[in-house]
């Protein structure tokens, strides 16, 4: 009981409701190993700490004997994924998912035994798939119960557009479960109809049907939408231990208890007591370097969390302007068109992960400063001279020369 119970702490959603007691059963009687699978688009070549939350699920699987296999969707990355919003995901080319892939795993070793660990790509099976065998897999799913996913119902009912590629893809993620016997699938919520489509082509194949246990999705530093690179609001596995801490410590507040519970590795007993520091009024600065440092310590080490520690208070609350730390930026670097341009092209060329509309709202908020000075016009004409310090935001300090 107290490893099912482990098992099931943080899980959003097991379908069916006793699955996983059923599927442990049936591994010790039939003394094998469960099969675990997570799939992959690598649509992107990072994983962020949304990605960590469903691989810690897998890592406790792993850790009792269980054989996780990671599908990537070598295959279905080269489709498109339905991104749950009104449009469809750009397709990639195979080298941009071979890249990706071969990033993908070399981070998922930050987390889970990558030599016990099955790695497999979707792309060995559906690109041998004969045009009449697609037709015979599309046949086992109408198009009633495609519609039954939310993202679809609502561009049906609103008359935007739905691709056919992207109401065959959970069709194509269904099949990886019948190819590889998954006993469960995981995912996070966004997942779940996709996963059931497994559950389904399994049990019209004559299989046992796999379960799907769903995590929860992990919200961005904007705290409101989810982690998700495309909406640059992440802490990637892969980033230095400074930009961690001052990621997690820009996080909202009201984001605490969920980062405490889903990216840390505390004890229950130790998430306890730092939920009551806060209830009885803990500054939630403190909490935040907590929990900061917890995870550099996850995906680093413990002494590059205390020293991100120092570079956070000696960068952002003890020190001037002067005295920070810039990064330094050759100004033939920028490629700008000429040496005076309006402060929102140089703002765009020093930080180009944030759109052109997110720096003009820093700006005239005030959050842009050109040598210790505040402008607030986005179109002041800046001249691009060595030893010019510019801050954009609260953690960005660059220096031309």
């Amino acid at each position: 009981m107290e490893t099912l119970n482990r098992l099931k702490k943080n899980v959003e959603i097991i379908l069916p409701e006793n699955g996983l007691e059923e599927k442990l059963q049936q591994a010790k009687k039939e003394n094998r190993k469960l099969i675990i699978k997570l799939g992959f688009d690598p649509t992107s070549p990072d994983l962020h700490l949304g990605h960590a939350v469903v691989l810690k699920k897998l890592k406790e699987f792993q850790d009792l004997g269980h054989q996780i296999v990671i599908l990537v969707g070598s295959f279905t990355a080269r489709i498109g994924d339905p991104t749950g919003k009104n449009k469809s995901r750009k397709p990639l080319n195979i080298k941009e998912v071979q890249h990706n892939s071969k990033t993908y795993i070399t981070q998922l070793s930050k987390i889970i035994d990558v030599s016990k660990t099955e790695i497999v790509f979707n792309s060995e099976w559906l690109d041998k798939l004969s045009f009449s065998e697609v037709l015979q897999l599309l046949s086992k799913v109408t198009v009633a119960q495609l519609l039954h996913r939310n993202d679809f119902n609502k561009r049906f009912t609103e008359n935007i557009p739905i691709a056919m590629h992207e109401l065959i893809y959970p069709i194509l993620q269904g099949f990886d479960s019948v190819q590889i016997n998954a006993d469960i699938e995981m995912g996070g919520t966004d997942q779940l109809f996709n996963c059931t489509m497994g559950r389904q082509l399994q049990e019209t194949g004559g299989k046992n049907p796999q379960i799907v246990m769903c995590m929860p999705l992990l919200k961005g530093l904007d705290g409101k939408e989810k982690m998700s690179k495309s909406l640059k609001n992440t802490i990637g596995l892969i980033d230095e231990p400074n930009e961690m801490f001052g990621k997690t410590m820009s996080i909202p507040d009201h984001l605490l208890i969920e980062f405490l519970e889903l990216t840390t590795d505390f004890s229950i007993n130790e998430k306890q007591v730092l939920k009551d520091k806060l209830s009885n009024g803990e500054n939630p600065m403190n909490l935040k370097k907590i929990i900061a440092k917890n995870i550099i310590t996850q995906y680093h080490t413990i002494e590059d969390a205390n020293k991100a520690e120092d570079f956070f208070a000696n960068q952002f609350q003890n020190k001037n302007f002067e005295e920070k730390v810039f990064i330094t930026v050759p100004i033939s670097s920028l490629n700008l068109e000429n040496n005076t341009p309006p402060l929102i092209d140089l703002c765009s060329r020093l930080k180009n992960d944030l759109t052109r509309s997110s720096h003009k709202r820093l700006i005239e908020s005030g959050a842009v400063k050109i040598n210790n000075e505040k402008i607030i016009d986005p179109y002041t004409i800046i001249s691009l001279e060595s030893d010019t310090k510019i801050k954009i935001g609260k953690r960005n300090f660059y220096e031309l020369n």
